[in-house]
């Protein structure tokens, strides 16, 4: 029974995220006529979007497509406006470290009670 609260929890974290990546992307594509984008960012955002998005229907049933999938999504967003511009580097490694905990306790959840005989 604990192990399905931790599993809910993790699910919820999970869809969280996606549904904060979709937001993102689509607003980026969604304001490219404003501020037009690279074509290598705007490729890469197109298919992060359709991953994002169909992570809802196709990764439903599969922690690890979601984890790939969210850390996917980010990475297309992140490394580009990295090489452009390194100095955004600093605020990324700062913001790292809530991220990294978050990461490490999706992890721990998601493995909690694996290996473990169930109480009665």
């Amino acid at each position: 029974m604990s192990t399905q609260r931790w599993d809910k929890v993790e699910l919820t974290a999970s869809y969280t995220l996606l549904t904060i990546l979709a937001t993102e992307l689509l607003t980026r594509l969604g304001l490219f006529s404003m501020f037009p984008l690279p074509p290598v960012d705007l490729v890469l955002s197109l298919i992060a979007t359709v991953l994002v998005i169909g992570a809802f229907w196709f990764a439903r049933t599969s922690r690890k497509a979601r984890f790939w999938i969210i850390g996917f999504a980010s990475a297309t967003q992140l490394v580009p406006m990295v090489v452009r511009q390194p100095i955004l580097l600093l605020p990324l490694v700062g913001a790292a470290i809530p991220v990294a905990i978050m990461l490490w306790a999706m992890i721990a959840l998601s493995k909690k009670g694996q290996g473990t005989a169930p109480h009665s």
